[in-house]
């Protein structure tokens, strides 16, 4: 039996496991979990809680079973987590992903996290070379902006952000052969200097309500193109994401976090 905490931030909704009580379990398992119709549910697994040299490692799992680099959402759910179970104290912690340490703060008495996400590539072995190009997919021509936020990401400017396009284009643009790693995929309208509207594909998971790394994504290359102003608020089927970028080119997101319930998963199934 393993015990399991689910959160969501802005639908984006992910079980925790303990690593001071549970071991990892295996791939099947994973996949099992997350299933929304024979498991618990959810849009991912973090594996995490043990303290080391300062901060927190976490692994991130796909629904799919496959490991993910980084999670805007994820890392601010695992970080709620270690508060909410005083593995950390104070206002400010770091967590340790495959991409990188991410620092994430809070305020006295807000709920909302800050993570700090680092600064945007757009030169990675992530990415196809140059990162911007010109493709035709099923039979419509766009424009491709890859962008590295430590995970792929593609991004495509539209007229609308509507999720009959990010149906069409997401699973052909995850799996294109110009991404060796897969990708996850956006679709934007920038409706104005301080407003992105998106629809997110993401790898290894599909469709979903929000995606903190494809925020940062939409925001770095909206700021690329001159479209948006160095704050600016990313609107998901899930809700907001508060951005900005500092003068060194980090971008930092802000959004909240909510603990859903905790559950009891037994072997028999």
């Amino acid at each position: 039996m393993m015990f399991f905490y689910k959160y969501t931030a802005i639908g984006n909704d992910y079980l925790i496991l303990d690593a001071r009580h549970d071991s990892l379990p295996a791939k099947d398992v994973v996949v099992c979990v997350c299933d929304r119709h024979f498991g618990i549910g959810s849009d991912g697994l973090l594996f995490g809680g043990i303290e080391q040299d300062g901060c927190f490692p976490l692994r991130i799992f796909n629904p799919d079973g496959s490991e993910a680099e980084k999670s805007g959402n994820g890392i601010r759910i695992f970080a709620q987590f270690l508060w909410d179970k005083n593995y950390a104290t104070g206002t400010s912690l770091t967590v340790r992903v495959p991409a990188g340490e991410v620092s994430c703060c809070r305020a006295e008495g807000d709920s909302d996290i800050t993570t700090a996400m680092g600064i945007p590539q757009w030169n990675s072995p992530q990415l196809p070379s140059p990162c911007d190009q010109r493709i035709v997919l099923d039979g419509c021509s766009m424009e491709i902006h890859a962008v590295s936020m430590g995970n792929p990401h593609a991004v495509v400017c539209f007229p609308s952000a509507n999720r009959e396009d990010i149906l069409r284009y997401g699973p052909l643009l995850e799996c294109h052969p110009l991404f060796p790693e897969r990708t996850n995929v956006q679709i934007i309208h920038v409706r104005d200097s301080q407003y992105i509207d998106m629809q997110i594909w993401e790898r290894g998971v599909g469709y979903t309500l929000a995606s903190g790394s494809s925020a940062c994504a939409a925001f770095a290359v909206a700021r690329k193109l001159g479209l948006c102003d160095p704050a600016a608020v990313v609107q998901m089927p899930g809700g907001i994401l508060k951005m900005r970028q500092e003068a060194d080119a980090c971008i930092y997101q802000t959004g909240p976090v909510t603990r859903i319930a905790d559950c009891q998963w037994y072997d028999s199934l």
